[in-house]
């Protein structure tokens, strides 16, 4: 019995992540770099104390990691075509200019501490390609973008 009110707990621990905070992103890309910023990334462990107070620390962990898998998923099925507006829309949510965040995503590989930990290499592999697909293709369009004086 004592699994199935875990069971629970996790369950709506995603429900509430899910209809509550993540709901009020625009972007898929930005639902993945608030999951992950919910990990402290030396120990895997993801955190947030108003839903530990109400759920407990394991069944947070558990629940914000099954969340991050289901975006990260998410965007994995996503054609680039729409990747494509939904990453640059999340990298103009971040302070500085778009060219600046561009060039630190792609010196310090920011997009690796996207990914839930325990995704398999080729999925991994996949979404570090797209990624840099994807800030190529808009970097690109920002070349292109007459700039006012």
């Amino acid at each position: 019995m004592g699994n199935w009110n875990s069971f629970e707990r996790v369950r709506n621990v995603i429900e509430d992540v899910s209809s509550g905070t993540l709901a009020g992103f625009h972007t898929e890309y930005g639902k993945l770099v608030y999951l992950a910023s919910l990990r402290d990334l030396a120990s895997g462990r993801y955190g947030h104390a108003g839903l530990e107070a109400i759920y407990g620390r394991k069944d947070v962990h558990e629940g914000l990691w099954q969340a991050h898998n289901e975006i990260c998923m998410r965007v994995l099925e996503m054609p680039l075509a729409e990747q494509e507006p939904d990453l640059a829309l999340c990298l103009g949510g971040f302070d500085g200019e778009l060219e600046e965040v561009i060039a630190h995503w792609r010196e310090l590989e920011f997009y690796l501490a996207l990914l839930p930990f325990g995704l398999p290499h080729y999925l991994r592999e996949l979404f570090s390609s797209n990624v840099e697909t994807l800030l190529s293709v808009i970097q690109g369009n920002l070349a292109r973008v007459p700039q006012a004086a």
